[in-house]
């Protein structure tokens, strides 16, 4: 299957207390996920023209915390793909190779005008 990685600077527009997830000015969670949903979406490959994918579920244990300068490398690892569905293993590490969050992913393929249209016919 396919394996795709994607590497970044922690910058401090990241951090936990600059986006509402905690006091300290480390690598926030939601910059993480972020992160991984960004590098599962490199996985897929196989779309129709007007269609996308949504994260529908996301399992992340983050277990150790990056400071900002540093750099870390997310791996995508698209384990399991059907006609509507495609489902990851994620794992982020920091420059050293130490393990900084992993988790599993699955996303799900739509087609981008009926999505938007079901989401502002709710709004």
């Amino acid at each position: 299957m396919t394996l795709k990685t994607q590497t970044i600077t922690v910058t401090p527009e990241m951090a936990a207390d600059r986006v509402g997830s905690g006091l300290l000015p480390v690598y926030a969670t939601p910059m993480v996920i972020a992160l991984m949903e960004s590098t599962a979406c490199l996985c897929i490959e196989d779309l129709d023209e007007g269609d996308t994918t949504v994260g529908v579920e996301i399992n992340v244990q983050h277990v150790k915390a990056t400071a900002i300068g540093e750099q870390v490398t997310c791996t995508a690892f698209l384990k399991e793909e059907d006609e509507h569905s495609y489902r990851f293993i994620l794992r982020v590490e920091n420059a050293h190779g130490e393990e900084i969050a992993e988790g599993t992913h699955v996303r799900v393929r739509v087609n981008k005008e009926k999505f938007l249209s079901k989401v502002m016919a709710n709004k």
